[in-house]
């Protein structure tokens, strides 16, 4: 294998361990209220977009399947937090937001994971080690989407 090779794929390794390691912390905190982190996800990830999204949207956006997104969705949507909207133009389309419950759910943990997640990597990396990873990761997240 070549030296290229070998570090990106120690790069790819280390990159996974250290997500493996986070989530697995962030896990076990006692943040999440009656949600799961999955179900935060969906809602976060429905807090960061200018508008409602397409099932599909929101499957490329998060790491889960369709139809086990579809399921989680249909839950979200029987406890209030996210909502469906006929897609305009479009008569079997449907569009999913956040409601204002669930907007109000996202922010409650958001803020508290927000803290949990500067303390995992403020302690261990600097503030110059935090811009090059945020500038690295952005670069192979649009690699992806162009």
């Amino acid at each position: 294998m070549s030296s290229g090779t070998q570090l990106a794929n120690n790069a790819w390794e280390a990159l996974l361990s250290a997500h493996a390691v986070l989530m697995k912390q962030f896990a076990a905190e006692d943040i999440w209220q009656d949600l799961t982190m999955r179900e935060y996800d969906v809602l976060y990830t429905l807090s960061k977009c200018p508008g409602p999204l397409r099932i599909g949207e929101l499957t490329r956006r998060v790491l889960l399947s369709q139809p086990a997104l579809s399921r989680m969705v249909d839950r979200l949507v029987e406890r209030g937090f996210v909502e469906r909207q006929a897609a305009p133009g479009d008569g079997r389309g449907v569009h999913l937001s956040l409601t204002a419950t669930g907007l109000e759910k996202q922010r409650q943990i958001g803020r508290r994971h927000a803290r949990s997640v500067a303390r995992a990597v403020t302690t261990q990396v600097s503030v110059e080690e935090l811009r090059q990873l945020e500038a690295i990761c952005k670069k192979l997240a649009q690699q992806h989407e162009d």
